[in-house]
């Protein structure tokens, strides 16, 4: 079952009714993360609305330019390196305002360790954002070379979360 799944167990009669709610969280969370994807700077609060579920959210706004994200659910770019971050390389992002998480459950094993080899496409980390389980996907084949955030740790959009040789 699903953090999704489990949260909305009991909300809705029947399974047509639970698979209608599933189905409006997710498009929920892919309209929100392609409207925050498509911002020149990070929005102080958003509010998205689908049928008769409304989301909120408000958070600290970076003075940096944003940027648009390669793909909405956590983009590898080669980044130049700003003047007081060391040079990363290849790096996979964070696809959202939210909370890190390396594994799938508290106590579980994390996705990925450093020396990791990942394909395109394969899950790697989580990000939770309004207990939307949003998954952080490698956009790219290589070898995990530095795990960036620690397990838990909040996380801003666009951030840099593993950095990676590509291959």
């Amino acid at each position: 079952m699903t953090a999704v799944e489990e949260n909305t167990s009991g909300a809705l009669d029947g399974a047509t009714g639970h698979d209608e709610y599933l189905r409006i969280l997710e498009a929920i969370q892919t309209g929100a993360l392609q409207l925050l994807a498509g911002f020149p700077q990070q929005p102080s609060a958003l509010r998205v609305q689908v049928g008769e579920v409304t989301i909120e959210a408000e958070w600290q706004v970076s003075a940096a330019p944003l940027g648009v994200a390669p793909e909405v659910a956590g983009g590898a770019v080669e980044t130049p390196a700003a003047p007081d971050e060391p040079a990363l390389g290849a790096v996979f992002r964070a696809p959202s305002v939210g909370v890190f998480y390396r594994g799938q459950e508290p106590g579980a094993a994390p996705f990925v360790e450093v020396g990791d080899r990942v394909t395109a496409g394969q899950q790697i980390a989580i990000v939770e954002a309004m207990k939307l389980m949003i998954p952080v996907t490698a956009q790219a084949g290589g070898v995990i070379t530095e795990i960036l955030k620690e397990n838990n740790e909040p996380v801003q959009f666009d951030e840099p979360l593993f950095s990676y040789s590509p291959e």
